[in-house]
C-alpha cells in the first residue's frame, strides 16, 4: 500500500522535470563563480559537477563548455600548488580542499597526471599522525566532519595513486579502515561519508550494508533527513543521504524508503528550481553574488541543490 502511494506521488511530478528546472541556475551560478573567484570551491564546483555528471549519465543535455571549464579550473588550481604538494605542503583548505578537488576531477573522468600524483603525495603525509583526515575548520556541514575528507582521500587513492605510492597507500588505507569500523558517527554528514569511506576502504560488504542501514534509520516521517537531530529536514542532508544510499549503499530504485526521500525533494523544490537551506557557518570570504538565489544562504543552498539534483537524476530511468 505504501509503495503504491509513493508511486502515485512520484508520478504526479517527474523527477526529470525537477532536474530540468534546477539546471539553469545550477549551471549559471557555477559558471559565474569562475569569473569572480580564482580558488576552487566545494559548493560551486565539486557538488554541482557531481550532480551534472549524474545528469549527463541519464541523458540530459547540459552546458558542456561550463562542465569542461569547471574541470579545467580545478586542475589548474591544483597544478598551481604542485610543487608544494610534492613537498607535503598543502593549501588553505588542507586535505579537505585537496581531496574535494580530486573528487571533482574523478567525477569528470580526469586522467591521472603529475599534478594528481603530487596531490596524492600530500594526502599520504597529511594528518599522518591521525587515523583519518581532519577538516581544517568547523564550517558545517561540508567542512566539519572528519568522515568527509577521509572518504574523498580514500577514493583519490584508488583513482590517482601511482605505482611507487601503492605500498604507502595500502598501509594508510588499512590504518583508516580500522578507525572507520570503530568510529561512531554523530550526525547525517558523518553517516553519509562514513558510508562512502567504508566503500572506498574495501571493507566487507556486510559492513557497508550496516552503515547504510544506520543512515536509513535516521530518515524522518516526511521522507527526508536533517543535518542534525535538532535541525529541520533539508535538501542538503536528504540529497546527500539519498545519493550515498543509491550509489554505494545498495538502495534499489523500488526501495520504499529511497522513493519516499525522492518524494520529499520533489515537494520541497522551489518554483525557481532551487532548494533553500539556511547557513550555520560563519563566513570566511567577502560576500558576493554568484547568480544563485537566497542571498547569504546561497553557498549552502547551491550545495543542497546539487545534492538534490544528484539524487533526482538517480531516480530517473
Amino acid at each position: 500500500m505504501i509503495a503504491a502511494l509513493l508511486a502515485v506521488a512520484l508520478a504526479q511530478e517527474d523527477p526529470g522535470a525537477a532536474v530540468r528546472r534546477a539546471l539553469p541556475l545550477l549551471e549559471k551560478s557555477s559558471s559565474s563563480y569562475l569569473t569572480q573567484r580564482d580558488c576552487f570551491s566545494c559548493h560551486h564546483q565539486a557538488v554541482p559537477l557531481f550532480a551534472l555528471t549524474l545528469v549527463k549519465r541519464k541523458g540530459f543535455a547540459i552546458d558542456e563548455k561550463n562542465y569542461q571549464d569547471q574541470l579545467k579550473r580545478t586542475a589548474d588550481f591544483l597544478e598551481g600548488n604542485k610543487d608544494g604538494f610534492r613537498k607535503g605542503r598543502g593549501l588553505g583548505g588542507k586535505s579537505a580542499t585537496a581531496s574535494y578537488a580530486l573528487w571533482t576531477l574523478e567525477t569528470g573522468g580526469w586522467k591521472s597526471d603529475e599534478t594528481t600524483a603530487a596531490v596524492i603525495e600530500y594526502l599520504l603525509v597529511s594528518d599522518k599522525d591521525r587515523d583519518y583526515w581532519q577538516p581544517p575548520s568547523n564550517r558545517p556541514p561540508s567542512e566539519a566532519s572528519p568522515f568527509t575528507p577521509t572518504a574523498f582521500s580514500l577514493q583519490a587513492f584508488q583513482t590517482y595513486g601511482i605505482a611507487d605510492q601503492k605500498a604507502r597507500i595500502e598501509a594508510r588505507t588499512a590504518k583508516v579502515r580500522e578507525w572507520l569500523l570503530k568510529a561512531e558517527p554523530k550526525d547525517t554528514e558523518d553517516r553519509v561519508f562514513r558510508l562512502w569511506a567504508l566503500h572506498y576502504a574495501g571493507v566487507e560488504e556486510g559492513q557497508v550494508r550496516a552503515a547504510a542501514r544506520a543512515l536509513r534509520e535516521t530518515q524522518r516521517e516526511d521522507g527526508g533527513w536533517g543535518q542534525k537531530e535538532d535541525m529541520a529536514t533539508d535538501a542538503y542532508a536528504t540529497g546527500s543521504a539519498l545519493a550515498a544510499l543509491r550509489e554505494v549503499g545498495g538502495a534499489a530504485a523500488a526501495d520504499a524508503a529511497w522513493r519516499k526521500g525522492i518524494a520529499y525533494l520533489l515537494k520541497t523544490q522551489r518554483e525557481d528550481g532551487t532548494w533553500l537551506v539556511k547557513t550555520r557557518s560563519k563566513p570566511i570570504q567577502k560576500y558576493f553574488e554568484s547568480g544563485f538565489p537566497h542571498g547569504t544562504d546561497q553557498f549552502i543552498s547551491i550545495s543542497a541543490t546539487g545534492w538534490a539534483v544528484a539524487a533526482l537524476a538517480l531516480a530517473c530511468p
